[in-house]
């Protein structure tokens, strides 16, 4: 059972406070002012990738829908609201019956994105959405970003497995969502134990350096593990001295040990030195763990050392330099009133720098060349393209209020693996560049 198609509640009674307070102070506003019933479009998007990216990946969407759906102001909440005088009687009450009755549209979890793509639409009455801003964007510009990371990582490791272990280096919240977003990206496997539980993700682990120091010799050490685990687990060899460990582990374990881990050292001597020597003790099948501050450009660099996985913490859970995604929550149309039949209005913000916006309720499809490779985002606020029409991107999430598209993980997973497959063989480099397909607008 996959617990994520459950649609579990996050880890606390309501997703309500986290959000900024000017939400609530522009509702009150909206509210008195009359202008909060009327229907209103916001979208998601990123004006520019982080440096040196050339794609992202859309993460975190399964999380939006459980947020929303917990986005409840109950007795405790709006007990403290009042206490803290954030907003009058009014909004209080018009809060204690508040539920997301809208409509939000989106790109599938796991695709990739560009400066420019709507990433999620929002629809429904002004009161109703500004209050979703923060929470939607501090679960897509984490998550996001932990996913884009793990792509480039995972790409670079060329097939070989990846496994996620930053749970130490980062919230232990964050640790769970950061895992999540990881397998989004193509990591196997977890340290992590909350993440196994909450989202079904495999789960592994043997033992640290402070296992082998409990014991009086490296050689004991080696024999309570084999003893408890067996003979087809982990052993820690970099503790004293490599080529000792090595020896040691084959000796007490037999040719049939499961694998060895290296935690320091120039990874790509030992390692080679390692599997020379494991071959000559006749582990041939023995596999070869690296670990130690890897991020995609040391685990490109060990491309070539016989490496069989590699284990990510602190690069991978702080996106790798660029833990956040610079996503907005943009209004981007609205009614003239608050008259259900009102047609919609495209607005925007004017800005002298780089934070203008286009107004218009969005569309967009990629377009590919003959060889079904992406050449174009294009985003429009007009009627589709016939030619366009069949590569649309945004599918519907919520309908009336109600989530209609959650998906199990490993689907999300197999579709960020498919989309980015699709994209010109250059999105993969580690060299700085710009996005790998441009944003056209029409």
């Amino acid at each position: 059972m996959n617990t994520a198609d459950l649609g579990l509640p996050v880890d606390v009674p309501s997703t309500a406070l986290f959000t900024d307070q000017y939400e609530l102070t522009m509702l009150q506003a909206a509210l008195r002012a009359g202008t909060g019933d009327r229907r209103s479009v916001f979208e998601v998007f990123t004006r520019r990738l982080p440096e040196g990216r050339r794609y992202g990946v859309v993460a975190g969407t399964g999380r939006v829908l459980d947020a929303v759906e917990n986005f409840r102001f109950d007795a405790d909440v709006l007990g403290f609201l009042r206490e803290r005088e954030i907003v009058d009687e009014p909004t209080l009450e018009w809060l204690s019956g508040y539920r997301f009755g809208g409509d939000i549209w989106g790109y599938p979890e796991g695709e990739v994105y560009f400066p420019g793509s709507p990433i999620l639409r929002v629809e429904g009455s002004f009161a109703e959405c500004v209050l979703l801003e923060t929470v939607i964007l501090s679960i897509l510009n984490h998550d996001s970003a932990i996913a884009a990371a793990a792509s480039r990582m995972s790409s670079a490791a060329g097939g070989r497995p990846l496994i996620e272990m930053g749970a130490r280096r980062t919230h232990e919240l964050a640790a769970v969502a950061a895992s999540r977003a990881a397998y989004v990206g193509g990591f196997a496997t977890t340290s992590d134990l909350a993440a196994g539980f909450r989202y079904d993700i495999p789960t592994v682990g043997t033992s640290a350096h402070a296992f082998t120091l409990l014991h009086d010799n490296e050689r004991d050490a080696f024999r309570a593990q084999v003893a408890s685990l067996g003979p087809g687990t982990t052993l820690l060899v970099d503790t004293y001295d490599v080529t000792e460990a090595v020896r040691t582990a084959v000796e007490v374990a037999g040719p049939e040990l499961g694998a060895v881990r290296i935690d320091s050292g120039d990874l790509l001597l030992v390692a080679h030195r390692v599997r020379q020597q494991l071959d000559e003790l006749g582990a041939t099948e023995t596999k070869i763990v690296v670990t130690s501050d890897l991020d995609e450009y040391a685990i490109a660099s060990l491309a070539a050392a016989p490496v069989d996985a590699y284990g990510v913490g602190t690069q991978l859970v702080t996106g790798s330099g660029h833990p956040t995604c610079s996503m907005v929550y943009k209004l981007v149309a609205r009614a003239h009133s608050a008259d259900p039949d009102a047609a919609l209005e495209p607005v925007a913000k004017k800005s002298l720098g780089a934070k203008s916006s286009l107004g218009g309720r969005k569309w967009a499809a990629r377009r590919t060349d003959e060889h079904g490779v992406a050449e174009a985002e294009v985003v429009g606020t007009g009627a589709v393209p016939a030619e366009l029409a069949d590569r649309q991107l945004l599918t519907e999430l919520v309908k009336g209020g109600e989530v209609v598209a959650r998906e199990p993980l490993d689907t999300v997973r197999d579709r960020h693996a498919a989309a980015r497959a699709g994209l010109p063989l250059s999105a993969t480099q580690l060299s700085r560049g710009e996005a790998v397909i441009p944003t056209e607008y029409v």
